[in-house]
């Protein structure tokens, strides 16, 4: 497995927003982690981007222990974090944003060809590298947090809501383009998501939590197939 959580603790003040919760994400794998509001979603990105300290537990990435690295190190591990909210400097150009996200990268020739590679992927970027993050739409504005987030190449790839706010067609984009991402790249992504039912068509493995907890693992497909999912997390 690329990914294990082993019995997990964080807290927020007196508020325990993850409990004991563990999982484990193999190489490669989209998996979606859906739940009501305060099921503990965001708080688990945070703590394997180290954004959130853990009370208890353990997270280890390629068989290595990244609990308590900061988010800086990790990154250079290869984990990248797509916060909720569209996360982009607006007073910088789309071109400025992108470079953030190789800062920490030396080699220029890489970093322009990794700059190429984002603009293939999504090419309305390209055609607004001049322009700054505040006069992009929603959906622009998506995309460039993500491709930020490809440019320092992660090898997995956390993202926090990414349909939140979007219009029905552009979430189908955004979407697939996850989808796509997982397999062009090699990527592993974790995918939270309170569009669940979105995050489990395009997704390989389905997680879902409930106060902090797991309260269910299965491939996606089976998790929208169960009548008790379906009741309480798809709406149908």
């Amino acid at each position: 497995m690329t990914l294990n959580v082993s019995h997990l603790s964080v807290h927020h003040g007196a508020i325990q927003a993850i409990n004991s919760l563990s999982l484990a994400i193999p190489t490669g794998a989209l998996a979606a982690v859906i739940g009501s509001n305060g099921a503990g979603k965001t708080s688990l990105l945070r703590a394997i981007s180290g954004l959130n300290k853990a009370s208890h537990g353990k997270i280890s990435w390629m068989g290595e222990s990244i609990l308590g690295d900061k988010p800086e190190i990790l990154v250079r591990k290869g984990i990248s974090h797509v916060s909720e909210g569209k996360s982009v400097i607006p007073e910088l150009t789309v071109k400025e944003n992108l470079e953030l996200g190789a800062i920490w990268r030396r080699d220029k020739k890489e970093m322009i060809e990794t700059l190429a590679l984002v603009v293939s992927i999504f090419p309305r970027l390209g055609e607004r590298l001049a322009q700054r993050a505040d006069t992009l739409s929603g959906g622009e504005r998506q995309m460039l947090a993500i491709g930020r987030s490809l440019m320092s190449k992660p090898k997995l790839l956390l993202l926090d809501e990414p349909s939140l706010g979007l219009a029905p067609l552009v979430v189908e984009q955004i979407f697939q383009t996850i989808r796509d991402l997982t397999t062009s790249m090699r990527l592993t992504v974790v995918l939270v998501e309170q569009n669940a039912m979105g995050a489990l068509r395009i997704a390989d493995l389905g997680i879902v939590l409930n106060l902090g907890k797991v309260v269910a693992v299965d491939h996606a497909q089976a998790l929208i197939d169960d009548p008790a999912v379906r009741a309480a997390y798809l709406g149908y």
